[in-house]
């Protein structure tokens, strides 16, 4: 029997004098039905006749001809390399990465870049974009591009270099492993410059470049995605079913840029230790070298020094069931203060003899470093504030690095020069910066070892105050809605012993999308934050303790599955093709012949923490994940989970 009103079929009839239409339509559905077979047949050749109608890319030069999506877009190179072929375009070397499938490597340029002098950093001829096709019978159905580190610049112009050659280790893998084993379409920019430092935003005669600024700022990636879905369609003769974003650093910054400002790029951004709150976290990046300046006569701690703290804070705070982790699970709750720990004062200042001690001053210096950037250089004891709190503001600017995190790289023996450059940059004054910034006015000339700390503060607030001639580089817009409306899912991470980017302004930010967004519940439904214990800029050991060995998200080729794929990534590739919403994830630490045994914890959808309930401490079992604040209305008690859809 058939059944018009059927939901697959629906037909409305204006006149019931139309029976012969009726009773024709219904008898042909009836043969179709009776006669599945020739059905298919018609519909497989029917798709056999589309796909000759569409003239497919070919990996050869054709496609510099062929591939022409805007009159801005320009095919530079074309390059297939077969299995087993060196993934190089000059001579290799033993070290050179082998092609293990094969792979079709399109470089593009988009332009109009930035008119300017020959030589100039600030002079560019576009956007570079390198895309890596797998060979169409290996491909997976999806893009899976790779975000930028730092300044983001790179080679994806060069004729000579391959960016995306690379190997698996790594917050994500590189693009030629993503092509060649997990079969995505993946692509990597250098959001419209070469260089890796900050010069290239400003212009010769020392203005702020505005139109690289954009580049870098969200142009290049939106570009990156738009050229992505095309040559892919062009190539394989249909669109990608998922689109990944997968970045960290600026990686992570870029991946919030794209779901705030084009929400319909990707269906899953996986963002770790995102660079959002760009000029404030960097201008704070350069306090711990303003307070050697000032504090210390201009002589920072020594490495010995600094892993001496860091290792008195992880003993203080690190503790479980009366046993040692080696690394701090919770460094919200850790209030260490070595300005009241004579362990690690000098005999001479009334604590012991230990060697590398610190004297009461350099105590404090520490302890100022730990609070981060203040404008007058201030920091209250820890006991009263230990930098954790979910909001700054006053005096106090932004977070400092996490207590048992490593301090080498910003509160070592030189500045991190990102956070030089960007000072210059927003004061203006290329001589603010090391002698690696270069401009035509004017180079580096470490002028930041003259900075007062209200000058800092001054940097700070000059910061905010361009972020339009900045193009909005923050990325700090909480509204992520359109971004939820298309669909969109994103998980973001960092490790809670980051030595770079302070995860407390993670947590900052979070806490404003829940509280813009309709709470915690609505927020989960397409958005999760990992807090990650003892976990580096990077998946590592971020403490001054070799023997920490924190359990950490599974790297690709070393996460159990050889599928070419992180651990958190096929944790976001389940939530946007299944819909598992990630609640609760079990990591490990590594198996060596330093640690023959693997430790293992819980890391839990914020806020929930892994709250150790019993049996042995560095097994994932002992834990279950507790909203231990009891906010946002959801004080669970356990890893049951009802802020999923």
């Amino acid at each position: 029997m058939i059944k018009l009103r059927s939901p697959q079929i629906r037909i409305s009839f204006q006149r019931a004098a139309d029976k012969t239409a009726l009773l024709a339509f219904a008898l042909g559905l009836a043969l179709s039905l009776a006669a599945p077979g020739a059905g298919a047949k018609d519909r497989e050749d029917e798709n056999k006749l589309d796909r000759g109608r569409h003239h497919e890319l070919k990996c050869d030069d054709t496609m510099k001809d062929e591939f022409r999506p805007d009159s801005l877009t320009a095919v530079l190179l074309v390059k297939a390399f077969k299995k087993g072929d060196a993934l190089t375009l000059s001579a290799p070397t033993p070290n050179t990465p082998v092609a293990l499938n094969d792979v079709c490597v399109v470089k593009l340029l988009v332009g109009p870049g930035n008119p300017g002098p020959a030589g100039a950093p600030s002079t560019s001829a576009g956007i570079g974009i390198e895309i890596w096709l797998p060979a169409p019978e290996n491909w997976n159905s999806r893009i899976h591009v790779t975000g930028g580190g730092g300044w983001a610049g790179g080679n994806q112009t060069s004729l000579t270099v391959l960016t995306g050659a690379g190997g698996f280790a790594g917050t994500n893998p590189a693009p030629s492993i993503i092509a060649t084993v997990e079969g995505a379409v993946s692509a990597n920019t250098d959001t419209g410059h070469t260089i890796g430092n900050g010069s290239f935003a400003m212009n010769p005669d020392g203005s702020i470049n505005a139109v690289l600024w954009n580049d870098f700022a969200q142009r290049g990636i939106h570009e990156m995605a738009v050229k992505s879905k095309e040559i892919t369609k062009a190539y394989y003769g249909q669109p990608a079913k998922y689109s990944y974003w997968d970045g960290f650093s600026t990686g992570g910054r870029q991946g919030h840029k794209l779901a705030q400002l084009h929400p319909d790029d990707f269906d899953g951004i996986l963002a770790g230790a995102p660079a959002f709150n760009w000029t404030r976290f960097i201008t704070n990046e350069l306090y711990p070298q303003i307070v050697a300046r000032r504090d210390l006569g201009g002589v920072p701690l020594s490495i010995g020094q600094l892993t001496l703290l860091g290792n008195a804070a992880i003993n203080a705070c690190d503790v479980v069931n009366a046993q040692h982790l080696g690394y701090i699970p919770d460094p919200s709750e850790c209030r260490y203060d070595p300005a009241q720990d004579l362990s690690v004062i000098c005999a001479a200042n009334g604590g012991g003899n230990t060697a590398n001690c610190v004297t009461p001053l350099q105590a404090q210096a520490m302890n100022k470093t730990w609070f981060g950037q203040t404008r007058d250089g201030t920091a209250p004891p820890p006991s009263a504030d230990n930098s954790w709190s979910v909001h700054v503001d006053g005096n106090h600017l932004w977070y400092g690095l996490a207590r048992g995190s490593n301090m080498a790289a910003l509160a070592g023996t030189n500045p991190f020069s990102i956070a030089t450059d960007l000072v210059a940059l927003e004061m203006q004054n290329p001589a603010l910066a090391t002698s690696s910034f270069v401009n035509a006015t004017g180079n580096g000339a470490n002028g930041w070892k003259n900075l007062s700390y209200g000058q800092l503060a001054d940097a700070f607030d000059q910061g905010l105050i361009l972020q339009s001639s900045f193009a909005d580089i923050n990325t700090d817009d909480a509204d992520l809605r359109p971004f939820r409306r298309s669909g969109g899912k994103m998980i973001i991470y960092h490790g809670l012993a980051d030595i770079l980017i302070m995860p407390q302004g993670s947590i900052n930010y979070y806490e404003r999308v829940i509280r813009g967004m309709g709470g915690l519940h609505e927020v989960q439904k397409f958005y999760r934050l990992f807090l990650i214990p003892g976990m580096t800029h990077g998946i590592g050991n971020g403490t001054p303790n070799p023997n920490a060995n924190p359990p950490l998200p599974g790297i690709a080729g070393a996460d159990g599955v050889a599928d070419g794929t992180t651990q958190l990534y096929d944790v976001l590739t389940g939530w946007v093709e299944k819909g598992i919403a990630p609640r609760r994830i079990d990591i490990f630490s590594a198996v060596t012949t330093t640690f023959p045994v693997a430790k293992s914890r819980p890391i839990c959808a914020y806020p929930k923490k892994g709250t150790y309930v019993g049996g042995d401490v560095n097994v994932a079992s002992s834990y279950v994940c507790v909203d231990s604040r009891g906010g946002h209305g959801h004080g669970h008690g356990n890893d049951d989970d009802d802020d999923d859809d």
